[in-house]
């Protein structure tokens, strides 16, 4: 079947491709490289191989570099040591960086090439639900420091991204069900028809290969290069994005990255619905929602009710903060999200209730 191509706007426009074995796709975004460094996890060492055959048979000397699992790699040390063996290889700025794998993967190769001679050129190819429809797409590179997520990067879009579903047959479950996390937040904030879809058939969205997977890959896809088109370096409309996140990256740090992502996110879209519930900005019936269609994916809604002051401290680091105030994107009804500065003490730690294990 053709790849669809969603094409992401801005000052550098790049193609999205998605569908069933479109990895062969990736030499052609390529062209002008001669030395291609390939970023992927030993779980993808058997993947990385086959990539690394199809791109030396079409003419690129690759280079594999394996990086840690999960947000292991996100950190400097990694970092450091991938820009050490691209010193070592000689690149320069017309090759190429390849992140292969999920979001933390992409984060990790895109910063690597952001900050390499000062910017080359990346390329992902995402394995992972999440990966697909959030991390790689967007420009967003970054790693993590003891003090929160994401901290230090930069905007580098790539100059394309496959996503490839055939990778999502091998997907662990749980992983595949907290990427949803993800989708779901694309249907809040902009496309009620991916909570439509999801909720026709909870059980089958939750199994890799489902009748719906394609169209919910495709639309999440699309909600997001809209956005990033529009704002690449997340001025305003960007934030939108970042629905359910200032609280889910905070329990991602409390629990020092041992939650998957999308799990975190899960928690944190409930607590944005009551706190824009308790604000009068959102219906009760709409916040109510967000934790019958999380739930009914299996994804976590609650977190422990003794975490909230270190939550707390940590959302006023997050990157939409603005000096000491926190910001917060919720929601005046589904597809109007919005953003609020400095919600009341009261009314946040009210908010948590709501999610107190």
């Amino acid at each position: 079947m053709t790849p669809t191509r969603i094409e992401v706007g801005g000052p550098q426009p790049y193609p999205v491709l998605v569908g069933h074995d479109v990895t062969r796709e990736l030499g052609g975004l390529l062209t002008g490289a001669t030395r291609v460094a390939l970023l992927h996890p030993p779980t993808l060492r058997e993947r990385a191989a086959r990539v690394r055959d199809d791109l030396v048979a079409a003419g690129y000397a690759v280079h594999p570099i394996e990086v840690p699992d999960g947000e292991a790699a996100k950190t400097l040390a990694v970092a450091g040591r991938c820009w050490d063996t691209l010193g070592e290889l000689g690149f320069t700025r017309s090759d190429a960086v390849v992140g292969l794998g999920g979001g933390a993967t992409t984060d990790l190769a895109g910063w690597v090439a952001a900050a390499w001679l000062r910017g080359v050129r990346v390329v992902h190819v995402a394995t992972t639900l999440a990966g697909m429809v959030d991390a790689a797409v967007g420009g967003k590179t970054g790693i993590n420091t003891a003090r929160g997520k994401n901290l230090v990067g930069a905007f580098h879009p790539p100059a394309g991204v496959v996503c490839d579903l055939a990778a999502l047959a091998t997907l662990p479950a749980a992983d595949y069900r907290a990427g949803l996390a993800e989708v779901v937040k694309c249907g809040f904030i902009a496309d009620p028809a991916i909570l439509e879809l999801v909720e026709a058939d909870p059980a089958a969205a939750v199994t890799p290969g489902n009748p719906a997977e394609r169209e919910l890959v495709e639309r999440s896809v699309r909600v997001k290069a809209r956005v990033v088109g529009e704002d690449l370096t997340e001025q305003g409309l960007r934030e939108i994005l970042n629905y359910g996140h200032t609280l889910g990256h905070a329990i991602e740090r409390a629990e020092d990255y041992r939650w998957r992502h999308g799990d975190a996110v899960a928690v944190g879209l409930v607590y944005a619905a009551e706190l824009a519930r308790r604000l009068g900005r959102l219906d009760a019936a709409t916040a109510a929602r967000h934790g019958a269609v999380l739930r009914s994916l299996g994804l976590p809604t609650t977190y422990r009710a003794d975490a909230y002051p270190e939550l707390l401290a940590t959302m006023r680091i997050d990157k939409k903060a603005r000096g000491n105030r926190l910001r917060f994107v919720v929601l005046d009804g589904v597809a109007q999200p919005v953003s609020i500065d400095e919600p009341d003490a009261e009314t946040l730690s009210a908010a948590y209730s709501e999610v107190s294990a």
